[in-house]
């Protein structure tokens, strides 16, 4: 990389589009810990038991179905002065001013007092607008963005959500510690403020729109919301090629993933030493191949970042076959989970550049949504039988196999490239 590309590709960072993009993470990120994690332990605080925090991981299922409600928000206009905005700056604005309210309300209800049923209504309503938000969120960065910028957004968008999360986690803890439940939840709420001001001096995408004006009938609605997205995505030559490998990318991450935690026990780990191998080593590593990904996409371009980043995903499972070898042994778990980050943050950061290129500006929410919910069904669903696989293996083949479980996402990304070239992009964006 010479020293003027270099320069360039890093100085996409500071575009105020991007900028705009890493607050527009935050948001997206915020609320959904206080919904999970910081609101389990707030429960177990006030004496609710145990199966009833358990029931509360039902309240993210509205993350899992958005896909269903996507399509609305490419054909359903906004009335009034938020409808003025824009459709997508409209609904974002929308969206935030209600999260504002009901996070404030989950804090406001108290479990103690018998509100347990109360806060679990109030948690799905905040999910809800949460997975919505998330929505409109991903079709404004799609639609706001240039291509050439598409990596450093994935990047940006990333370090927005993580630090969204480190908000919802530590920054409301320690709140609660400092006052009250109720005045942490009504503070963390407020942050979404900065969110509200972006959505307000940020300017609207200028794209095309699936229908004209409002729907004229139900028929209308459906057909140009639902039905439309599938047509023109099953138009594309190798469109099911396409799928197959936004389905099997991440395939071998997420199989080894799902038994990461039973192989540092196995292997003797102590709690104390996952947890400060995983914070110092896996944090900061996964951060800079986020940050790295970004770069990579702007100088190399798509195809080549993909390459590479599915490449080290697949060796990266091979340093763990070493850990299954070396056992309790803290400089192998540090460099391997290092490196598994680091590989992590990179292909997460090119795949979601990828899954933006695919998206016809016409349809993006709809688009957008149905293939993060094709990515999501490989680490729910396909990866069930690992246990079994680990089992009848044994660790250190375990882990080779995931290896190879790899190979399958590389061979369709390598026919997609060779074969294909054209089908990752859809209808032509405008230029700023």
């Amino acid at each position: 990389m010479t020293g003027a590309a270099a320069k360039s590709a890093l100085a996409v960072y500071l575009r105020p589009r991007l900028i705009l993009i890493l607050v527009l993470g935050f948001a997206s990120g915020l609320p959904l810990l206080l919904t999970s994690s910081t609101l389990t332990i707030r429960l177990r605080e006030s004496g609710v038991d145990l199966g009833a925090i358990g029931l509360f991981s039902l309240v993210g299922i509205p993350y899992s179905l958005k896909f269903l409600w996507a399509p609305l928000l490419d054909s359903l206009p906004l009335p009034g002065l938020l409808g003025r905005l824009g459709r997508r700056r409209g609904w974002m604005l929308a969206i935030h001013l209600a999260l504002i309210a009901a996070i404030a309300a989950l804090g406001y209800i108290d479990p103690a007092a018998g509100g347990v049923w109360l806060i679990a209504a109030i948690a799905i309503l905040v999910a809800f607008l949460s997975a919505t938000q998330d929505i409109a969120i991903d079709a404004y960065r799609i639609e706001a963005l240039k291509d050439e910028e598409f990596g450093a957004g994935a990047a940006m968008a990333v370090y927005g959500f993580r630090g969204g999360m480190l908000m919802a986690t530590v920054g409301t803890l320690y709140l609660a510690e400092w006052a009250t439940w109720e005045a942490a939840y009504a503070l963390t709420a407020a942050t979404l403020l900065v969110g509200v001001f972006a959505i307000l001096v940020a300017p609207e995408p200028d794209v095309p729109t699936s229908i004209a004006g409002p729907p004229q009938s139900i028929a209308e609605l459906f057909g140009e919301a639902y039905w439309a997205p599938l047509k023109e995505f099953k138009a594309r030559d190798g469109w099911l090629l396409l799928l197959l490998f936004v389905l099997m990318f991440k395939f071998g991450d997420a199989l080894l993933s799902q038994m990461a935690g039973a192989l540092y026990v196995d292997l003797g780990f102590q709690k104390s030493t996952i947890a400060e191998v995983g914070k110092l080593y896996g944090f900061f590593a996964v951060m800079v191949g986020t940050f790295l990904g970004g770069v990579a996409v702007a100088f190399w371009g798509l195809g080549r970042t993909l390459v590479v980043a599915g490449v080290l995903q697949a060796i990266s499972n091979i340093g763990y076959w070493r850990l299954a070898l070396a056992g309790d042994d803290a400089f192998t778990l540090a460099w391997v989970i290092g490196f598994e980050n680091f590989a992590t943050g990179l292909g997460q950061t090119a795949f979601v550049a990828f899954l933006m290129q695919l998206c016809d500006r016409r349809y993006t929410a709809a688009q957008f949504a149905l293939l993060t919910s094709i990515v999501a069904f490989s680490p729910k669903v396909l990866v069930a039988p690992a246990g079994l696989l680990a089992e009848a293996l044994g660790w250190p083949a375990f882990c080779l196999a995931t290896a190879f479980a790899a190979l399958p996402g590389l061979l369709l990304l390598f026919v997609l490239l060779n074969r294909y070239p054209d089908t990752w992009r859809a209808a032509p964006k405008p230029e700023a």
